[in-house]
């Protein structure tokens, strides 16, 4: 699987792993830090995924893998929400 393709599986609510990037289908990974996550929208019940921004611009530089997999993951969601879990 590449990157991409995990990104779309976690976007399905789907398993899927590439190298230091995994998804159990409601949770996003960069290695072991959980980078995206999914909650349900209170208006109408649908699932929302959000992505933590963990670059030096966001919440903070964790390593240059790590923000790579943030920013695919920003520009495949268009959704981006810092905060805690």
């Amino acid at each position: 699987m590449t990157n991409e393709q995990v990104i779309n599986a976690w976007l399905k609510g789907k398993v899927g792993a590439a190298g230091n990037l995994s998804t159990d289908g409601r949770k996003l990974y960069s290695y072991q830090l959980c980078i995206g996550h999914v909650e349900t929208c209170e208006l109408n019940g649908r699932p929302i995924r959000r992505v933590r921004d963990y670059t030096s611009k966001g919440l903070g530089f964790i390593s240059q893998t790590t923000s790579c997999h943030v920013g695919l993951a920003k520009r495949l969601t268009k959704d981006i929400w810092c905060g805690t879990l």
